[in-house]
């Protein structure tokens, strides 16, 4: 078992003088701070992995409600690694607790350095880059008011985990390494002198771990209360473990079942409290307490000293038993049901401990068998693979005639687009055309609306044709966009309005959101087609950015970052829900700063839907290259395929014209040709330059504005990476956006 693949727990430190007994921390989905009692763990089955913690018969919301990777808890605070490494943060749990909730601070950020192998002590906090290797530390002194000190630069680490005082980690040949203040680490490392570990967890003075060859189950340090004295034959034998102040306690690999020794065991009676047929995930350990996550339904049970109605569920539902991951899971492939616990945001990678996969099912209502057999282990097992083969047959049921359906409709569809011009709009096909609140309109109603299409109500162009401001009858202001037809057309062309047309029809009347301008109707009355939406009074981002009618003096100007990233944020929400929430999920095709509008509150409101593709296209449509020049996906110019990171490429060209105020495509003022904003900012925001590039037309950032702009532009250059891969999602995006802005507002500024 590799260091990666063991779930490292909260553990139990204390010095050998008077002091009070310690817990320890390393990397998990769960933690403890037992000075206060607070138990944490990471949400599964949510649109993030938040924190949540429970103490004193109460739920704690935990911010910022971003997604977590790893949590780890000590004496009187815990802290939390931002899924992908990058940012590290702590909460004090002894003060701040106001309202039920917990102040963040960060302690570490960086663009390019993730870490991993969180690991808590009592004071100290520990992790590990993933690039080099390297242990870092942060935090205060010991008791006796010693900085804690830094391991050797020079170290390449596997795996850290953390103690009252110390820290362990097994370096690159696979032997142990410690380091403190106390002298426990040295004491331990002296005693696994060459052994070679695949796994480590530290305790109040006694480490424990499985070696590289056999698996086999050793612990080394202070055995005052027989908590080294592992239980012989034990090779293959254990997967995680969980150190408290004087016990030990391991979970079976071949059935989940916990098993405890040493006095501290005894003292909670934790094995006559266990239910010896229930299975568990992972487990951690307190001063006086142990939590385990159940295999059943991921829940949270605690055992604990000082409650006589232990072991308690704690209502924290369902709990993630692993890091959700982009990357592809090896060797031992995915968790059961990863997608659903990661909702949808990645994978949990499987143990190779596990002999049998534990399957998590979805919510569902209460078993009604009362039959005690029913209960071991190996049945529940064998119900709930069971159980996922009759959901995974049905699911493909479903999906094929999904397929079929989907086909049938897509044919209709095309059917209903070939015919003849002068037909009236035939949306039988579509029902969701004709349950929609979307009205249609005479071609002499729309004619009044605009002074007959008359060139001083025109205000743009879209992909399906000119568009032109209207008042109805009852004052409601609209915006008509109508397809104009030449007599002398060529049919193909003819048709091509015609698919444009049905298109963005289509995909119009079925989305709702307060980021995507919404349709009021249309009207196809012999070869006019038209569509009518909503009017935004203050135009599009492409105007104030860049036209000359724009001024400050008229106040039109976005001059505040505040500002601009509130736009930015709102264009990303709105693409966010055309990728994940409409059903099924869109992909733009002509993500531009022209077809971001902005209401009467200059909230955005992306628009133009008529190159639009159902998302299920986008592995298998290829097409001439649709879209805008400078905003085009490089990676689809050349493979002629859409994916939803064009569309974040077109995102990253808007986000890139919002900070320096240049256009997409412009002439430099050096008299060369003409460049793209990503060939003229990117290279510089990278090398440093940021300030040197932005829009000199907002007004100066004030110090939290710096880093709110900083976070943007970092953002901005990775959505204009040339390979789609490498660019993050929407809701990554989203979530950057969210805390840029939070940023201009303060929200953070005093915890971050």
């Amino acid at each position: 078992m590799t260091s990666k693949l063991v779930v490292l727990v909260v553990v139990l430190i204390s010095l050998q003088l008077h002091w009070a007994v310690d817990a320890l921390g390393s990397a998990s989905t769960v933690a403890i701070a037992y000075g206060t009692s607070t138990v944490c763990g990471i949400s599964a089955d949510k649109q993030r992995q938040r924190i949540q913690c429970y103490r004193g018969d109460q739920v704690i919301s935990i911010l910022p409600q971003v997604s977590f990777e790893a949590i780890s808890g000590g004496e009187s605070f815990f802290c939390g690694l931002r899924t992908g490494g990058l940012s590290l943060h702590c909460w004090e749990t002894d003060a701040g607790f106001s309202n039920y909730s917990f102040q963040p601070k960060r302690i570490y950020y960086s663009t390019n350095l993730p870490l991993t192998d969180l690991a808590v002590g009592d004071a100290q906090v520990c992790a590990r880059e993933v690039s080099s290797g390297r242990a870092r530390c942060w935090r205060g002194t010991d008791r006796v008011g010693a900085l804690f000190p830094l391991p050797d630069a020079t170290l390449d680490f596997q795996t850290i985990t953390s103690g009252s005082g110390f820290s362990c980690g097994i370096l690159k040949n696979r032997t142990v390494w410690c380091w403190g203040n106390n002298g426990i680490g040295s004491k331990i490392r002296s005693q696994f002198r060459n052994l070679t570990m695949a796994s480590l967890v530290a305790g109040e003075s006694h480490v424990c771990g499985l070696t590289a060859s056999g698996g086999v189950l050793v612990c080394k340090g202070n055995n005052n209360a027989g908590q080294l004295e592992v239980p012989s034959n034990s090779a293959q034998e254990y997967s995680d473990l969980a150190l408290g102040a004087d016990f030990t306690c391991a979970i079976s690999q071949k059935n989940g079942v916990v098993s405890c020794w040493g006095g501290g065991a005894n003292e909670l009676n934790i094995e006559n409290k266990i239910n010896v047929s229930a299975s568990f995930e992972l487990i951690t350990a307190g001063s006086d307490m142990l939590c385990g996550l159940k295999t059943s339904n991921l829940t949270l049970m605690c055992w604990s000293k000082t409650n006589s109605n232990s072991p308690v569920v704690l209502p924290l539902g369902m709990i993630i038993p692993g890091p959700c991951v982009q990357d592809p899971c090896s060797l031992c492939g995915i968790y059961p049901n990863s997608a659903f616990l990661c909702d949808g945001s990645g994978n949990i990678c499987k143990s190779c401990q596990r002999e049998l996969p534990f399957a998590v099912p979805l919510p569902k209502s209460p078993a009604s068998s009362s039959n005690p057999a029913s209960n071991s282990p190996t049945k529940a097992r064998n119900r709930l693979t069971m159980a996922f083969l009759i959901v995974g047959a049905t699911g493909v049921l479903a999906g094929t005639c999904t397929i079929f359906f989907c086909l049938a409709n897509c044919l209709a569809f095309r059917s209903s687009c070939n015919k003849a011009d002068n037909q009236e709009l035939d949306i039988n096909p579509l029902t969701l055309m004709e349950n929609s609140s979307a009205r249609s309109f005479s071609l002499m109603e729309l004619a009044a609306a605009t002074n007959n299409f008359s060139s001083e109500n025109k205000i743009g162009a879209g992909s399906f044709g000119v568009v032109y401001k209207g008042e109805l009858s009852d004052g409601t202001e609209v915006a008509i966009k109508r397809g104009e037809t030449k007599d002398d057309e060529k049919t193909e062309d003819q048709q091509e309005k015609q698919n444009a047309f049905m298109s963005e029809l289509a995909t119009v009347l079925r989305l709702n959101h307060k980021h995507l301008v919404g349709m009021v109707g249309y009207c196809q009355e012999n070869d006019e087609r038209l569509l009518v939406y909503e009017y935004m009074p203050n135009g599009s981002l492409h105007d104030h950015l860049h036209s000359k009618n724009h001024t400050k003096e008229d106040g039109l100007l976005l001059n505040t970052w505040k500002m601009r990233i509130k736009i930015a944020l709102g264009a990303a929400r709105g693409i966010e829900y055309l990728h994940n929430y409409a059903v099924p999920p869109i992909i733009h095709r002509d993500i531009k700063s022209s077809n971001i509008l902005l209401d009467g509150n200059f909230t955005a409101r992306v628009s133009d839907f008529g190159l639009s593709l159902m998302r299920q296209q986008e592995t298998s449509m290829e097409s001439a290259v649709g879209g805008t020049i400078g905003y085009i996906d490089p990676e689809y110019y050349v493979s002629k395929i859409s994916t939803a990171k064009s569309d974040v490429y077109g995102l990253g060209i808007v986000l890139l014209e919002l900070l320096t105020g240049k256009k997409a495509v412009f002439r430099d003022s050096g008299g060369g040709g003409p460049v793209t904003v990503a060939e003229f900012a990117v290279a510089r925001i990278g090398g440093g330059e940021l300030w040197n590039v932005v829009d000199k037309r907002v007004r100066a950032a004030e110090m939290e504005e710096v880093k709110a702009v900083e976070m943007v532009a970092y953002t901005a250059m990775h959505c204009v990476k040339l390979e789609g891969e490498e660019r993050p999602n929407i809701t990554d995006i989203v979530e950057n956006l969210e805390k840029a802005l939070a940023l201009c507002n303060g929200e953070l500024c005093d915890s971050l």
